[in-house]
């Protein structure tokens, strides 16, 4: 292959080619696993188009696997990939609606997500299991022997249910030891066609400590700028997408690789990545800029607190410190995870070090608040435990939540009329990797005078979400995420309210609303013995399928009893006669 230092002759090259037996291959690791899964087949029965890859950044996850389009129709014809046992039914979990969950004997598992339809084999193992377990939480967790499955039998109908905007199949492999997500394309590379290499678009400079043309702020810049100069330390981000043919989608990168004068500094390959690690894509991607631009720029390097197992950096986290008079060859490499690959090179001319600055956004800001309101911040630092008080309100960030420090830009808002006053840390978006510890103090003329319940506080944010609530001491504590919501304390007694819908026919429909802390569990009888309802997607409706239940079509009259419980333990009890 020829040298890269050899092409560089200009101060900016771009470039893109397809993958030849001469140039790099992808990620071994992934070839390796390639030649073990020769078992595995399409999920469908036509030729797979994506919608969407594994690994694209969104915000707060990654993509965890490939959106197969269904040729913009529910009802498609779906089939287990591979050998193996449903080892998990699902309803309204995860955002994935219906789904199955497949595991094999090699050591993966299958997801098939946004189902309309379970085959009706599958279906019924998921009602044997909820009668057997006397629970209406459709999540059913079956052995070995229950519903063995060969590879290419038909399991499911194609749908739109759970996080779904749009009909299409969601799969997903997983390591079934460590849970990991791994790309599928391992398993259905001989399915899925792709001659098109990646193609960036632009390019940002973000300086931690140093300049880049002149600027400590960061700074993008296109393929086609003849003027870089920097100094001082200074990391790059690329933004970039794949493509495929006979698709206007784009998608997430699968490899990419920077290089300063010959050395890799930054490399990435996303084929393998731990749920538990889904909030490191803000720190990875610049957040910021999404949330601003609605475009993800990837970084080229590490923060100090982002452990993802896909990036490799040199010792420097793969920050370039620029000095006087040299001139730093940069070539960013992208492949997909065909091989095919495009390359993009640019020269940055160092020039005299600046004086050393702390990276922007982790200046020290005073951690205090006038009694007016008005605020000053707080830096989280990412490697330790923070504690961060005010009146009325502590928050406790564990080590693990921060890729790198943090300000806060805390914000009161005087409630006295309410049950606390109201707290915000961030004036922009600001989402931890994982939940924090939040503690609103509960204004004194409603601590538990009055014959009020404790057990009925909880927080709550501008949208009414519940946060739980722990009460001890006059204090409320829940768990929270992002640091831009407004949280305060609410006061929730009041039990769901149930409404008859349909009691006709075989299918009694029922409709709950609960507007307060919302609903946590429910459960039926009739005629005294356990029946399963389940919650219909998307509404506030709750149905029994009397046709999948123990109860046998005679013409009797039947007593059903339906009890909702909310997250503050209020409960409501509807009973009413049908004839089935």
């Amino acid at each position: 292959m020829t040298s890269w230092k050899a092409v560089l002759t200009v101060v900016l090259l771009a470039s893109c080619h397809n993958h030849s037996a001469s140039q790099p291959q992808p990620n071994h690791k992934v070839q390796s696993s390639i030649l073990k899964v020769q078992s595995f087949q399409s999920p469908v029965d036509y030729d797979i188009s994506l919608a969407g890859n594994f690994g694209e950044p969104r915000p707060h996850h990654f993509h965890g696997g490939l959106d197969i389009r269904t040729e913009g129709v529910e009802g498609k014809h779906i089939y287990a990939i591979a050998d193996g046992y449903v080892s998990r039914i699902t309803m309204g979990k995860n955002g994935f609606g219906n789904a199955i969950y497949i595991t094999h004997p090699t050591g993966q598992t299958s997801i098939y997500a946004h189902l309309k339809a379970f085959s009706p084999r599958i279906k019924a193992a998921l009602r044997r299991y909820q009668y057997r377990h006397k629970t209406c939480e459709a999540d059913a967790r079956l052995k070995p022997a229950d519903v063995p499955v060969s590879r290419g039998q038909f399991i499911a109908l194609s749908g739109n249910t759970g996080n779904s905007t749009a009909p299409h199949l969601h799969l997903e492999i997983r390591d079934t030891h460590t849970g990991n997500m791994l790309d599928p394309y391992q398993f259905l590379d001989n399915f899925i066609q792709d001659t098109v290499p990646p193609q960036a678009h632009g390019f940002m400079a973000i300086p931690l400590g140093g300049t880049f043309n002149g600027s400590p702020h960061p700074s993008t810049f296109i393929a086609n700028w003849s003027t870089l100069n920097a100094s001082g330390p200074v990391g790059f981000a690329i933004w970039a997408d794949d493509y495929m043919q006979g698709s206007y989608n784009h998608y997430g990168i699968h490899e990419t690789l920077l290089y300063a004068d010959g050395q890799m500094v930054f490399h990435s390959v996303v084929d393998d990545i731990p749920p538990r690690q889904n909030g490191m894509v803000n720190s990875w991607g610049c957040y910021d800029y999404w949330m601003s631009h609605r475009t993800w720029y990837m970084k080229s390097y590490r923060e100090p607190g982002n452990t993802l197992g896909c990036l490799r950096t040199d010792e420097h986290r793969g920050i370039i410190t620029f000095a006087d008079d040299h001139d730093y060859h940069l070539e960013y490499v992208l492949r997909d995870f065909k091989g095919n690959e495009a390359r993009y090179g640019f020269t940055v001319k160092g020039g005299p070090t600046a004086p050393s600055k702390p990276p922007r956004g982790e200046a020290f800001l005073a951690a205090a608040m006038s009694p007016s309101g008005d605020s000053r911040g707080a830096l989280l630092r990412w490697n330790r435990t923070n504690s961060y008080s005010l009146p009325g309100v502590q928050l406790v960030v564990p080590y693990g939540r921060l890729a790198a420090d943090t300000p806060l830009s805390p914000r009161v808002i005087r409630q006295p009329d309410a049950w606390s006053d109201a707290y915000q840390f961030a004036g922009a978006s600001l989402p931890l990797m994982a939940n924090a510890e939040l503690s609103v103090y509960v204004h004194p003329s409603g601590n538990v005078a009055g014959g009020l319940d404790p057990s009925k506080f909880y927080i709550t944010d501008e949208n009414g979400r519940y946060h739980g609530g722990d009460f001890h001491n006059g204090w409320v504590t829940g768990r929270v995420r992002e640091l831009a919501s407004v949280y305060e304390v609410a006061y929730d007694d009041c039990p769901p309210r149930v409404k008859p819908v349909s009691t006709k026919g075989g299918r009694l429909l029922l409709s709950v609303i609960d507007s307060e802390s919302g609903i946590a569990s429910w459960t039926a009888t009739v005629d005294g013995r356990f029946i399963v309802f389940d919650a219909i997607e998307k509404s506030t409706s709750f149905a029994c399928e009397l046709g999948e239940s123990w109860l046998q079509r005679r013409g009797n009259s039947h007593r059903l009893s339906f009890t909702v419980t909310d997250h503050r333990h209020n409960s409501t009890t509807y009973e009413t006669t049908f004839d089935y």
